[in-house]
């Protein structure tokens, strides 16, 4: 990785460090006026129970609240909105399987500009769905988004289509930085920011405007541990990625060459945080701030998470970038979380099979406050005996230390008890 900003950088030395950058203040603060009325301002609140949880004090910019549900609508109506007559009457194209295809469907749609959006063929049904909702033509070609991408340019040679890429491009950069102008402007007492980094235009748009406006700012990036190009390239390594992750939509292995230009000439660092911290910040915002969060949009949370030190006692800045989450993944992450906090436990037991046995157990939890909330009761298989009975219990309580209560009463009472 690249060593940390500096905590204070005068304007020279930020000037100094960064010559003729592609993107500007001054270009982000165009592209704001440009996409004004057609992106939401979404609002940037302070979030306690985020700030305790990460021992530092926090401000969240809601993204999620846009129409698409994901900040990418910043980028795509401002790259839209810079179309010459010529290239809006012939249209534009993009490759994507999630918000970036929805963003360009959307505005597209808004400016009266056909748009042909190519999805690799395993894209689920709804995000396909979703995408041809707001007027696209969605074309599904390919088993990978690399494959998707190719037929997107192909398409783009031979109609004449203008290719809006999601993040290898100065106007979609300039978008996305307006996200950084209105959280300066919404939170002034903010001295530091985090971004997450899948192909960089995030980063590079809002550290752009930041600093400029204010070179004394600390900006980092984040990326999930499976997928860490952007931190890799910046270093000077290989690029090594790969896995499945719940922050599918910061998994990039290509980032753009205008981001990494940008990021390496300002010094950004980028912060590398485990698929679990991701899962506890998704946690986190749903539980703490009320807010529901995707997994890239939970990053910069696990980032403050994963890195305490480097925030303690910082006013902080992160985007919830996105929110189009699974309603089944978010049930998922939400009920592991509960496994890890110790608030519901999975307790296994081989017990006699007599009469009685199950009421002292569920006694015994009963009494000790906790709440049962699932039973499995296997007689004919798995037990060890035909004079036993395998039993598991999924059990809800306040916290680890009633669970440990009521592991030892059920043990006062001559049970072994494993934990699942």
């Amino acid at each position: 990785m690249t060593a940390a900003a500096p905590d204070a950088v005068t304007a020279t030395a930020f000037a100094s460090r960064v010559a003729a950058p592609p993107v500007t203040l001054a270009e982000v603060r165009a592209a704001a006026e440009r996409i004004r009325g057609a992106v939401v301002r979404t609002p940037t609140i302070q979030a306690p129970a985020v700030g305790r949880a990460a021992g530092c004090e926090v401000w969240l910019k809601l993204d999620n609240l846009q129409a698409t549900g994901a900040f990418k609508e910043r980028g795509a109506a401002n790259r839209l909105a810079l179309l010459s007559a010529r290239e809006k009457a012939t249209g534009v194209v993009a490759m994507s399987a999630g918000n970036h295809a929805q963003a360009v469907a959307r505005h597209a749609s808004l400016l009266g500009i056909r748009a042909t959006i190519v999805m690799p063929r395993f894209t689920p049904a709804t995000k396909v769905v979703r995408t041809e909702s707001w007027g696209a033509e969605v074309v599904l070609h390919g088993e990978t988004l690399a494959e998707a991408a190719a037929h997107a340019h192909a398409l783009s040679l031979r109609d004449g289509l203008v290719f809006i890429h999601p993040y290898d491009d100065p106007g979609v950069i300039a978008g996305q930085g307006t996200m950084a102008i209105e959280m300066i402007e919404d939170a002034p007492a903010i001295d530091t920011l985090v971004f997450p980094v899948g192909g960089g235009g995030l980063l590079a748009g809002c550290a752009a405007a930041a600093l400029e406006i204010n070179p004394n700012l600390r900006v980092f990036g984040v990326e999930v541990e499976g997928y860490p190009a952007m931190a890799q390239r910046l270093a000077g390594r290989p690029i090594t990625v790969g896995g499945p992750t719940v922050a599918e939509g910061i998994a990039v292995r290509d980032v753009g060459e205008t981001p990494f230009a940008l990021l390496r000439q300002m010094g950004i660092e980028v912060l590398v945080v485990p698929e679990r911290a991701v899962e506890q910040g998704i946690a986190l915002l749903a539980e703490g701030a009320k807010v529901v969060a995707e997994g890239a949009g939970a990053a910069g949370v696990a980032a403050l998470l994963s890195h305490p030190a480097r925030f303690a006692g910082h006013r902080v800045g992160t985007p919830v970038c996105g929110g189009n989450i699974d309603a089944r993944a978010l049930s998922n992450v939400l009920l592991r979380q509960l496994l890890r906090d110790g608030r519901l436990l999975r307790l296994h037991f081989d017990i006699p099979d007599r009469p009685g046995v199950l009421a002292d157990i569920s006694r015994r939890i009963s009494e000790a406050g906790g709440n049962v909330i699932e039973v499995k009761h296997q007689q004919l298989f798995g037990a060890p005996t035909v004079q036993s009975t395998e039993l598991e219990l999924m059990v809800e309580v306040r916290d680890a230390a009633q669970g440990a209560a009521i592991i030892a009463t059920l043990e006062a009472g001559d049970y072994v008890v494993r934990r699942g």
